[in-house]
């Protein structure tokens, strides 16, 4: 359930609005993987979550993190090209994306743009000295945390949810 805006000291500066208190998870849905990431319930930080193997049951095994959190709404990320344009990937996501909604109605889904966050991900750990064989199984979650720390931003500069909602979920706004 959505609970009304509340601002914590951490969470509010003269030139930023509220967050929602609650905890998110975003998710990174890829072909063979699908990289899950979750914050604080004050929505100060992202943070990697786990790594989901992409086919049957895997829409249940986010339904579960989803309760297992008690997240107030997920956030899957939409791929695009750099002009906005969608491609299978991002069709791939919009179909995943509305089966893990109709999962977790009433619980609000969005789609957020999720450009660049793979790239940054892998970057992040090479920097880190992760060899590639070493980065494959945590890059998704990685991206994931990106996305969800991105939202999170966003929400805070803005004073609203980011993204597209999928669905209709009541009092979702948006």
């Amino acid at each position: 359930m959505l609970q009304p805006y509340r601002c914590a000291d951490e969470t509010r500066s003269a030139r930023s609005w509220c967050l929602r208190v609650g905890i998110r998870l975003a998710v990174d849905v890829g072909s063979t993987r699908i990289g899950v990431a979750r914050c604080d319930p004050d929505g100060l930080l992202a943070s990697p979550l786990t790594t989901i193997r992409r086919g049957r049951g895997d829409l249940d095994s986010l339904a579960a993190l989803v309760a297992a959190h008690g997240a107030i709404e997920v956030l899957v990320g939409l791929p695009t090209g750099l002009s906005g344009r969608e491609g299978a990937a991002a069709a791939d996501a919009r179909a995943f994306a509305a089966s893990l909604a109709a999962r977790i109605a009433p619980l609000p889904l969005r789609l957020v743009d999720e450009r660049f966050t793979t790239v940054m991900a892998h970057e992040a750990l090479r920097e880190g000295g992760r060899r590639e064989r070493a980065r494959r199984p945590v890059v998704d979650r990685a991206a994931a945390a990106l996305i969800l720390q991105g939202a999170l931003d966003t929400e805070r500069s803005t004073g609203h949810p980011p993204g597209e909602l999928v669905g209709s979920a009541p009092g979702a706004g948006g």
